[in-house]
């Protein structure tokens, strides 16, 4: 994630409602217009039912109390509207308390494919339909608790088990590779990439290589770790995540699997 920013996330009024202007709903809408059809045939089955409980909005940018109200039924999350870009401690302390982070911003035109930062098309399209699921609202509660708790040093390693499960995770589904992660379910490239490219390396998930794997968050992945079954992430949440932690740190991180990221000129 970059540490500033150009995007500003817009406050909602008094019952949690944003007043989305004309423009930001067509970017919304044409998002969603060209990535729901990619993902029907490549997405988990457990993010399609949660798209379908969540009914989100083809055509403007779907409400954050409306989202709330389908999540509070199915495992008492909620979204938390924030800025832009919030700090690991924020980020920890919100899932620790079975809140997800939502930026109320959507990218501009000029970024359309792309952007580093989390916005509200990344964080709703892409996150929130698992959220419905109790496997992912326990792995992902269970972390923010660790996370929370953990070293600043230590959650540097959480955050590439983060990267590799909830962003960047596959998952085997009665034989076929499908997509769980939110950073390559809101990206058309990479959802395509991930499943069908013979570039990047896939790999079944162990825990303790997701926390040894550096990662770079502006190039496609070169790896991509698989879990055995969608309900694996009840397992992983019950591991003894901080002593693979310990693990990891006297192992060492594996050598990237990409190129140093080239300096600006001053």
């Amino acid at each position: 994630m970059p540490k500033v920013t150009k995007y500003q996330s817009k406050s909602s009024d008094d019952k949690g409602y944003i007043a989305w202007s004309t423009e930001e709903n067509q970017i919304w809408s044409e998002l969603y217009a060209r990535q729901l059809p990619l993902v029907k045939e490549r997405a988990c089955a457990e993010y399609l039912e949660g798209i379908e409980l969540l009914k989100l909005s083809h055509d403007s940018i779907p409400q954050l109390p409306e989202i709330n109200r389908v999540l509070k039924a199915q495992t008492g999350w909620q979204t938390a509207e924030v800025p832009a870009l919030i700090n690991f401690g924020e980020f920890f302390r919100l899932l620790a308390n079975k809140q997800f982070p939502v930026a109320t911003f959507i990218r501009t035109r000029e970024e359309f494919d792309y952007l580093q930062e989390p916005d509200i098309f990344h964080e709703v399209f892409g996150h929130c339909p698992l959220l419905t699921n109790p496997a992912f609202a326990h792995f992902t509660h269970t972390y923010g608790k660790l996370g929370l708790a953990a070293s600043k040093e230590d959650r540097v390693y959480l955050a590439r088990l983060y990267w590799f499960t909830v962003e960047f995770g596959l998952v085997r589904a009665n034989g076929d590779l499908k997509i769980y992660g939110g950073g390559i379910l809101s990206s058309p490239g990479e959802t395509l990439y991930a499943l069908d490219s013979d570039k990047p390396l896939r790999k079944p998930l162990t825990a303790i290589d997701a926390l040894r794997t550096p990662y770079r968050i502006d190039i496609m992945q070169p790896l991509y770790y698989i879990l055995p079954e969608f309900d694996h992430l009840f397992e992983l949440a019950e591991m003894d995540i901080m002593a693979l932690v310990q693990k990891a740190k006297s192992l060492g991180l594996f050598t990237p699997l990409f190129p140093p990221k080239e300096k600006k000129a001053s």
